[in-house]
């Protein structure tokens, strides 16, 4: 079969999916609270009752992957451990029980006897494309249903097996039992990388795409999008940053250090450290320590990379943290702002003027005082899980995306006793 052929069909799959979720959505839309909980209890339920069937399709996915070479970081990405599906169904509960936001809020009156109202609505159909992270599966599966939205998703060859079984064992059966059509959440069939520039190029159906994966990759899609008219919600680089401050406890450096490096395939983990020229001689025993025991490299100047280079996304060496020396906080703050994606920063110091100071300083989506960078995350910080993580510098989501982004305003004008 020619290039062009492949191409054609997996442009005809995307396209039969996005049609399916479209043809589906008003079944969420118009769907009351009491079903849309009811959907994402039942896929709690699911996922712990089909507990050994979902870990049997991950381990296959993962032996094929070890197999074809898959980095440490990204095979750590791609497993669902006993563990990591029991929290998975835990979050499923507590979206669940998280309240929804209100569909009609009074703004204002008019003259004339009118009243204004803004309303919220679901977008309608919503895709997301993501890699080797079955997980996000059920993440984005569920903030759809949570917002009313139906959607297509799209993931890679890695996890292909692992989420078809997510979506078939759990997610629409839950939908099922809860009178909604399980068709309005569509998985794309097919593996190739061409699926994913086919799924933002249908504004018609899918207007609005959740990017997430390897920086080059979002960022091509991102722009083949802008081309078709499909909004995306991008998340294509990260890395968190640590600025040590003269000030800083040695005790509170080395905590912060080893938390930021407990995963090292993940967007949120330490990747810039930042030492006061003060205190870098006296604190490098105890970050190197800290460093050392997560079995990490620290990448010391001169450094052949830029200073903000992201080890995450770098298969052959994501167990590196770089290390630079700076001359206080402004340093800091300029080289977070200038040379990294403006993910998340951290500030360690006892002196608060010093830490307020940064923190106004930085203008990235999350900013940590004394705290762990890898708290960026919408479970964590939340209480839900999310979609993903937008660093847009313009009005609108920013950070981690949850149900409650997932929708468009409304004005209603009704007159007064309407």
């Amino acid at each position: 079969m020619t290039d062009a052929s492949v191409t054609d069909e997996v442009t005809k799959a995307v396209g039969e999916c996005a049609r399916a979720a479209k043809d589906t959505a008003f079944s969420l839309a118009t769907a009351d609270d009491t079903a849309i909980d009811t959907a994402l209890r039942a896929m709690a339920g699911r996922l712990t009752a089909r507990r050994d069937t979902v870990l049997a399709a991950n381990a296959e996915d993962v032996a094929s992957a070890r197999a074809d070479g898959m980095s440490a970081g990204l095979l750590d990405r791609l497993t669902i451990t006993d563990e990591r599906l029991t929290a998975m169904a835990e979050q499923l509960r507590l979206l669940a029980d998280a309240p929804h936001p209100a569909r009609s809020v009074p703004v204002s009156t008019l003259p004339g006897g009118l009243r204004l109202v803004e309303r919220r609505r679901p977008v309608g159909v919503i895709g997301a494309n993501y890699e080797a992270r079955p997980n996000v599966t059920v993440d984005v599966a569920s903030q759809l249903v949570k917002s009313r939205n139906a959607g297509v998703l799209r993931t890679g060859a890695a996890a292909l097996g692992s989420a078809r079984c997510l979506l078939e064992e759990v997610i629409r059966p839950a939908l099922d039992e809860a009178g909604i059509d399980p068709g309005v959440i569509q998985l794309v069939p097919r593996a190739e990388r061409e699926a994913a520039a086919a799924l933002v190029r249908l504004p018609a159906l899918v207007p609005l795409v959740i990017l997430r994966g390897s920086g080059e990759t979002t960022r091509s899609l991102s722009t083949e999008a802008a081309t078709h008219g499909v909004r995306t919600m991008a998340h294509a680089d990260g890395g968190g940053v640590l600025y040590v401050d003269r000030e800083a406890d040695p005790e509170t450096v080395r905590s912060l250090v080893a938390d930021s490096l407990d995963r090292l395939g993940v967007c949120n983990r330490l990747n810039l450290l930042l030492i006061h020229d003060e205190v870098y001689d006296s604190l490098w025993p105890v970050v190197s320590e800290a460093v050392g025991q997560r079995g990490v490299r620290p990448s010391l100047p001169p450094h052949d990379h830029p200073v903000g280079y992201e080890w995450a996304l770098d298969a052959e060496h994501e167990a590196t943290v770089t290390v630079a020396r700076v001359g206080g906080p402004g340093e800091a703050v300029t080289l977070a702002n200038e040379e990294t994606s403006g993910l998340a920063a951290g500030i360690a110091t006892e002196n608060a003027a010093t830490a307020e100071a940064f923190f106004d300083a930085y203008r990235g989506t999350g900013v940590f005082w004394n705290a762990p960078t890898r708290l960026l995350d919408g479970f964590k910080l939340l209480g839900v899980p999310e979609t993903g993580i937008n660093l847009d510098n313009v009005p609108g989501p920013r950070g981690p995306v949850t149900y409650t982004d997932l929708s468009v305003r409304q004005y209603a004008v009704l007159p007064e006793g309407g």
